[in-house]
This record gives C-alpha cells, sequence and structure tokens, in this order.
C-alpha cells in the first residue's frame, strides 16, 4: 500500500478547508485500493462541532457501501484523531488509521489518550503514524501563523482606529 499517494489526497482535502477558512485537516477513506470517502474540516461551515473531516469521510464510505461497517478499510487523516474522531473509526470499524502529524494537546491515538487500541472495546484498529508529517504539520502551522497574525493586526487595525476617535 502506498500511504504517501492516499496521504497526499488527504492533503488536498486539508487545503480545501484551508481555503475555506476552516482548520486544515483532511481525510480519505481507502478500501481495495479506491478512495471510498473524502473530507475536509466543515465546523464553521457547517455551524456543526462534529463535522470533522474523519467524520466527513466515514459518513461518505459508509454511504458508498451503503453500510456502516468499514470492515478493510484504511482512513488517511493529515492530524492524529481527536477523541471524538478516534471514537468513530472504532465504531465504524475501520481496519487501520494512518495520520501525519501528531496533535499533542487533543490527539486520542498516541498524544492524551489511546482510544482506538482500547482492549476493552470489541474492536482495535492499526496505526501508522508519520506518512507525510512534515507536510501535514506545516499547513496546520501556517494556517495557525496566518491566524494569529490576523488578529494581532486587527487588533492593531482597532487601536489605531479607536485613538483616531479619541483624537478627534
Amino acid at each position: 500500500m502506498d500511504h504517501a499517494k492516499y496521504m497526499r489526497e488527504a492533503l488536498i482535502e486539508a487545503g480545501t478547508a484551508y481555503a475555506l477558512g476552516e482548520v486544515p485537516v483532511g481525510a480519505v477513506v481507502v478500501l481495495k485500493g479506491a478512495i471510498i470517502g473524502r473530507g475536509h474540516n466543515l465546523r464553521e461551515t457547517l455551524k456543526d462541532s462534529s463535522a470533522h473531516a474523519e467524520v466527513l469521510a466515514l459518513r461518505k464510505a459508509a454511504a458508498y457501501l451503503g453500510d456502516w461497517r468499514l470492515n478493510g478499510a484504511i482512513i488517511y487523516c493529515t492530524i492524529e484523531p481527536c477523541a471524538m474522531c478516534a471514537g468513530a473509526l472504532v465504531q465504524f470499524r475501520v481496519k487501520t488509521l494512518v495520520y501525519g502529524a501528531s496533535d499533542p494537546k487533543a490527539g486520542a491515538v498516541d498524544s492524551v489518550i489511546d482510544v482506538v487500541r482500547q482492549p476493552r472495546f470489541n474492536h482495535q484498529i492499526e496505526v501508522v503514524t508519520g506518512v507525510l508529517e512534515e507536510e501535514c504539520r506545516y499547513i496546520m502551522q501556517r494556517f495557525f501563523g496566518e491566524l494569529r497574525e490576523k488578529k494581532v493586526n486587527g487588533e492593531m487595525a482597532e487601536l489605531v482606529e479607536g485613538a483616531r476617535l479619541e483624537i478627534e
């Protein structure tokens, strides 16, 4: 399996989220070498806290198959899934998770907790990490760097405008 090939597809999804002003996370679900589901973050666009890339890709894959069980499927995620998404991977019976960069603050696979390999659950998931890690990390860092810069520039613009009003 060419993990880098499918991670590039997940990065395309992350780029779509980025262009929409969404946190740039992308995911694709692959079964027998074919992409059967794609997703990118749409939380802000849909005003839906569950509209994470992974959940949307899983829903599309299930709709494609006509079954909620994604037995044998591999999901490629640009970032380590959060607890909600990791739980969804278990519920959808995904075989393998491949992710690019870790999420030290909210990752629920290797960073904060491990939901997908919990032995008490009736399903555990194989995990492959670090695929195109630098590219996956870069798009997130760039997005949040630009967001911080806009915030600082916006705050400065408000201060300047406030100062003008006081002078006039």
